[in-house]
Order: C-alpha cells, then structure tokens, then sequence
C-alpha cells in the first residue's frame, strides 16, 4: 500500500452526555464485543496499510489499554507498525491538541520520517468497512489534491452533525459546510480523507502559522477554491456514533440480520481484542429474542431487542427491552429496564425499574452512592 493511515482518536462530544465521562468516543462500545475505533483499524490493515498512527487526547487510558498490542489487527513493527500519540510537552510546545489539523501538526516528524506518498486519514468514530484502495485509486486517477468520502445522508439524520458537501457533475467539492443547520445538500463527510504526505505537511504549517487548528476549516473550507478537491462515494453502511442518539441506533442496527451480515459474514473481517472468557451463559429460565450477547455474560431472566456486552450478570426475574448493557455491570433480581443505557462497571439493586422513551434514551450511571440515576 502506498499510503501510511491516521486515525484521529482524540475528541470528545457534549452530544454523548455521560457516556464519554470515562473513555474517548473512540472506544465506545459497539455490538456486543468491539469498540469504535476497530471498524477504522481493521479498514487500515484490510486495506494493506501497515503503518497507522493513532492521536489520542481526552479520557484516552482505557483507549491506550485496548490498543496496546497490535497483533489484533496485524499491525507488526517489522512491516511497519501500530503507533499511539498523545499530546507531549517539548521545548517547542506545551499545547494540547487544539484541533484535528493541530493534532497532525503536533505529530509532523512521524510524517517526515515516512516515506509513502500518501495518506489516509480517518475518523475514530464511524462503524463501516471500506477498502481504502479504491478511495486512492479514485484519488491518483482524478488528479485531486485531496478526496473526501461522502454518502448521502438519510432522511432523518440530523445534517447539523456533519460537513454537508456540494459538488459540481465531474463530483468535485465547490463548497464545505462544516455542522450547519441551514445547508440545503444531503451529501455528508464521513470523515475520511486522502492526500499526499509532502502536502498535508504544507498545509499543517500553513494552518498553523495563521492560527488555524481544525482540518475542515483549515484545509477544506480555506482550500475549497483553491485546491482541487473530488469526492468518492460510499454506498454501503456507515454510522457516526458521536451523539446518544447514533450510538444508540448503531448499536440497534446490529440487530438487523443484513446489518450483522454485513459486518460480520462478508469479507474482509472486523477485528479486536480478544479477551479470554467463556461463552455467554444462558441458565434455564432464560428467556432471549432478537440480541446480542456477549461473552462472559450470564443471563437468568429474559432479554428482548438488547445488546448486552461482556461479563454482565442479569438476575433472576429480570426484563431487559430495547436496552444496551455495557460491559461488567451486574443487575439484580426482578429489575426491569426498558430504552436505557446502561453504564459500565456497577451494580443495579434488585428490584429497579428504569425505564427512558424510544425519544429520549436513559442513560443509567451508578452514583456515588452505589444508586443507580
């Protein structure tokens, strides 16, 4: 592969609420045993990239904990390597990443001492598969200076999350609005971009040098006119989990047979850590429809339309509906939870009822005071 890829892993979202209060939303939790930030790692290495740098910021130890072996996702030194960045004082800076372009910029020498042509940069965020060769291929044979992969966004997606795109008939971009509410186009960034090494490193230090430190606003919108910039469209699913409401739906999704089939039976793979623990337990007054569970769980009561992640115990008499449990959260007898979220690492007392609405999702954090809110 010609191209060294760069994940940016680093933000955070008031959108997520209390879910990003103990990791990055790069390592949330998606369908039952992966985190966000697998779905890009395992485009990369599907796609023959072998050098990939991932920038890290806020709440980033669990993040650095998932990522400390790169033989998940077949990332080794000799052939070129998995490498984790977070922000470092030096002589020369003292800032945090104040941006995604600063992010880059912060870490120029790992581009420098590079020595492919071209970069991938993606988003720790998106749940898709995608084969970045043919983005690149698109990109050498348009002649752009830099491709933005876009898809048209769904008629109940909220535009004002994204970059809305416009785009002349040879699919060129002729204007970039970055998360705008009055934007008439449906064609959305997802957040992966392809350009040449030598120019990213250019455009950094001209960013920087005018106090610029957003790659939307400091390349796309400030090049939009000046730099040929194409556009390559994707088809298939793809889902940006950075607010409650996605992540939810996302995570909803993989309860759609074409969805899990998709991801999961058709090549290439989805990888992650893998941890060692036994296959989820279902005792004899389980009851399950329509979920995931995962491994290391141990269900007695009935899950219905749920994702119910890793080491979780559901006591007897329990209903859980249209609910997400995260990993290692222990519920206690005759409790029933119906469109919640639940929060990793506690315990909810025998006997709750928490329920949230199909429009506004509960998102159940243990408080101080081992009580669940």
């Amino acid at each position: 592969m010609k191209a060294i890829g760069i994940i940016l892993a680093g933000g955070n979202s008031a959108r997520m609420r209390e879910l990003s209060n103990k990791r990055a939303i790069a390592a949330m939790p998606v369908a039952g045993s992966y985190r966000s930030i697998d779905f890009a790692l395992s485009n990369m290495t599907n796609s023959g990239i072998r050098k990939v740098a991932v920038l890290t910021q806020y709440n980033s130890r669990s993040l650095h904990e998932h990522l400390s072996s790169s033989k998940w996702w077949d990332f080794g030194r000799k052939q070129g390597g998995l490498y984790t960045f977070a922000p470092t004082m030096t002589t020369d800076n003292s800032f945090w990443y104040r941006g995604t372009l600063d992010a880059i910029y912060q870490n120029a020498d790992f581009l420098r001492e590079c020595h492919e042509p071209y970069v991938i940069i993606a988003s720790g965020d998106g749940v898709y598969k995608l084969d970045y060769n043919k983005v690149l291929n698109s990109h050498i044979e348009s002649g752009a200076d830099i491709t933005i992969v876009v898809r048209n966004a769904d008629d109940k997606e909220d535009i004002s999350r994204f970059g809305a795109v416009s785009v002349d008939g040879s699919g060129r971009v002729v204007a970039f609005e970055e998360k705008s509410s009055r934007t008439a186009s449906r064609l959305i960034s997802t957040g992966v971009y392809v350009i040449r090494r030598r120019l990213l490193l250019e455009l950094c230090e001209a960013a920087i040098q005018n106090d610029q430190y957003d790659f939307v606003r400091g390349v796309l919108i400030q090049y939009a006119d000046t730099k040929k910039i194409m556009t390559y469209m994707m088809d298939t699913y793809w889902s940006n989990i950075a607010s409650v409401e996605s992540y939810y739906k996302t995570n909803m999704d993989f309860l759609k047979k074409d969805v899990r089939d998709f991801f999961f039976k058709v090549h290439p793979d989805v990888y992650s850590k893998v941890d060692d623990l036994p296959p989820a337990k279902y005792n004899p007054n389980a009851v399950v429809k329509n979920s995931l569970v995962a491994s290391g769980t141990i269900v007695n009561g009935c899950v219905e339309n749920s994702i119910i992640f890793k080491k979780v115990y559901v006591g007897d008499n329990c209903i859980i509906k249209n609910s997400i449990i995260l990993n290692d959260v222990h519920i206690g007898d005759n409790t029933y939870i119906e469109n919640c979220i639940v929060e990793a690492h506690g315990s909810i007392q025998a006997g709750q009822h928490i329920v949230g609405s199909p429009d506004d999702i509960k998102i159940v954090v243990e408080r101080k005071d081992d009580r669940y809110i």
